[in-house]
């Protein structure tokens, strides 16, 4: 989110909505596809919800979706996929420019590399050729686990701290798209230790890395293999906010052992965080305030909020809303929510700003909470 850095948009061609990253922009949520995409999942049944759930991350506020591509067969699905939805889509490639450069035949809005295991300088060459023709840009793509062999010796022998190796690695790559005047580019350093992350992303910002042409480099943050649900988001907070409060950092992935539902979840709530942090107004849609549940509870609030997340959380306004256990903790604690909804006895409770509205049957809860929320 630094103005310091160059802003590069991803899609808006064809039917794929544009997104811009960098020149100062907010960060750019983004996750990756869980599973191995086949043809199967565009077909029939399936691929209506191969749609659908691309649809619900999109309204969530996802704004880039990955799809690893270990083949050529691949690259044919994903191109498939990509002519079929707004969502700009991204390629994640190793090993086989022939892949990049099939993925390019379709409305895939960007490609990810890691210059070091796709070829030669000759493969890459003709990437970036293709690239630039067609108008995407390119992440490089620098991971702890696979730096170049030299760079990874000298770690291994204590000459150079990983996170140097991974600045280093990231500039050779840079110089290969600067011989190739490539300019639409992202770089993105990553470790599975939070002190890598920060230490790498801040060294590469202190060096003001740069092709030459309308400002540095924008970073793509993120901390791999984090972890599951609860470890991860807490490692990849810690590494975030401290580099997002120096305006480092221009899109985001929290990359978590579990839904992408939940990447997009955590990664929204961190820049609420930061926003909070650093005295702004609320802008990141809904905000669930819910509580943690004990033996006063009268209402399943566990329940009721994993069923609601997802709707919730695709809602374009800026609410609050409160789901909680009990009246000790509903009401009254939660008398600074939009709508909110609690639990008394057989019977639950429905407010506004601490003033209860409805008093319903447990059963009704959720029509009833969709009726309210309907009304704001």
């Amino acid at each position: 989110m630094s103005d310091r850095t160059r802003l590069i948009k991803i899609g808006g061609f064809d039917h794929v909505e544009p997104v811009y990253i960098g020149g100062g922009r907010p960060p750019v949520i983004q996750t990756m596809w869980k599973d191995r995409l086949s043809a199967a999942d565009l077909e029939g049944p399936a691929g209506k919800e191969t749609l659908a759930r691309i649809d619900r991350l999109k309204a969530m506020g996802c704004g880039l979706l990955r799809f690893a591509v270990p083949d050529l067969r691949a690259a044919e699905v994903l191109g498939k996929l990509a002519s079929r939805v707004s969502l700009p889509l991204v390629a994640d490639i190793h090993f086989d420019y022939r892949i990049a450069l099939r993925c390019l035949d379709f409305p895939v809005a960007k490609i990810r590399i890691n210059p070091g295991n796709i070829g030669g300088r000759d493969k890459v060459e003709a990437v970036l050729d293709k690239a630039r023709a067609k108008g995407r840009p390119i992440r490089i793509g620098v991971n702890a686990g696979s730096l170049p062999q030299d760079l990874r010796l000298a770690v291994e022998q204590g000459k150079m701290d990983r996170h140097s190796a991974l600045v280093e690695a990231a500039a050779r790559e840079l110089a290969i798209f600067r011989d190739f005047d490539f300019y639409d580019c992202l770089v993105s350093m990553k470790a599975s230790g939070i002190a890598d992350t920060i230490k790498a992303n801040r060294l590469f910002t202190q060096g003001g890395f740069s092709l030459g042409k309308e400002g540095e480099v924008p970073l793509h943050v993120g901390v791999t293999e984090a972890g599951p649900l609860v470890a991860g988001a807490i490692r990849s907070t810690a590494a975030f906010l401290n580099l997002l409060t120096d305006a480092i950092g221009d899109t985001i992935r929290v990359s978590l052992s579990d839904t992408m539902e939940n990447e997009v979840i955590a990664g929204r709530e961190i820049l609420g965080a930061l926003s909070d942090l650093q005295g702004a107004a609320w802008q990141g849609g809904v905000k669930i305030v819910s509580c943690p549940r004990c033996g006063r509870n009268s209402f399943d609030t566990h329940g009721f909020t994993e069923r609601w997340l997802s709707r919730l959380y695709s809602l374009r306004r800026d609410l609050t809303v409160a789901i909680m256990g009990c009246v000790v903790n509903g009401p009254g604690e939660a008398r600074d929510a939009d709508l909110g909804i609690t639990g008394a006895g057989d019977k639950v409770l429905i407010f506004r700003h601490g003033a209860v509205i409805r008093t319903i049957r447990a059963e009704d809860a959720d029509t009833v909470f969709s009726e309210e929320l309907e009304k704001l």
